[in-house]
């Protein structure tokens, strides 16, 4: 028998979180709520979930303090995190992405909108995301251990800047516009403006510090990684 994903709702109003089981477990999930952060760490030291679906406010600790959290422990570093808000500002949603979250939905939300994204951040969970290192000239980035680094010395890097690089370095000397971006690391149903890309860009760039040159802009249509800057750089 198939197992069904297991969907973790870490929400402290207990109206919204019976109303999203119950649509989760008529479409083929089996929902786990959990009322504050304490409440959801339980549950994922028992069982992991396939993706979870994080309430921004939180008695306690936030839901932004909390995907932060999971996000630097390697046995939680890789569920899928779903930013439950009513914060709509493109500020705040970049702060909800650039914490760890996968995706993020604004308050009040449709359940088909809600299932969509759910669906979307498992697609890109699975088979997408091979664990092989890549290199590009001397950037390397090993998906096992989720490591960075740049002629051998580790780089420290955000987990949205990390998720932007490997599709960057997976597809090297290509051009990728905003909206591919976009679509490729932040998931097709997710709505942010396309400028919250240049933010990561340029966190993405300072990360890197001397290898920051290899993430070009190609004006007008977009950015790409390529090893030929830095070459150039060592031979000028």
């Amino acid at each position: 028998m198939r197992k069904l994903p297991r969907v973790l709702i870490v929400e402290d109003e207990p109206a919204i979180a019976e109303l999203v089981a119950v649509n989760l477990r008529h479409n083929g999930f089996q929902p786990v709520w959990a009322e504050d952060g304490d409440a959801a760490q339980r549950e994922l030291d028992a069982e992991l979930p396939d993706v979870v679906l994080l309430d921004w406010m939180l008695p306690g600790h936030s839901g932004l303090a909390l995907a932060r959290k999971w996000r630097a422990v390697a046995r939680t570093k890789n569920v899928p995190i779903l930013m439950l808000t009513a914060r709509g500002d493109e500020p705040d949603k970049v702060a909800g992405l650039d914490a760890g979250a996968d995706d993020y939905i604004t308050k009040p939300f449709s359940t088909q909108e809600l299932l969509a994204r759910i669906r979307a951040v498992l697609r890109r969970r699975g088979p997408g995301q091979e664990s092989e290192a890549v290199c590009v000239g001397e950037l390397s980035l090993d998906a096992a251990t989720h490591r960075v680094s740049f002629r051998g010395q580790p780089l420290k890097v955000g987990p949205t800047e990390y998720k932007l690089l490997q599709h960057l370095m997976r597809h090297p000397e290509r051009v990728h516009s905003r909206s591919q971006l976009l679509d490729k690391v932040w998931g097709d149903h997710v709505f942010i403006e396309e400028r919250t890309v240049d933010v990561h860009v340029k966190r993405l760039r300072e990360a890197l510090g001397t290898a920051g040159p290899m993430v070009e802009t190609v004006r007008g249509a977009g950015y790409r990684l390529t090893a030929q800057p830095v070459a150039a750089a060592r031979t000028g």
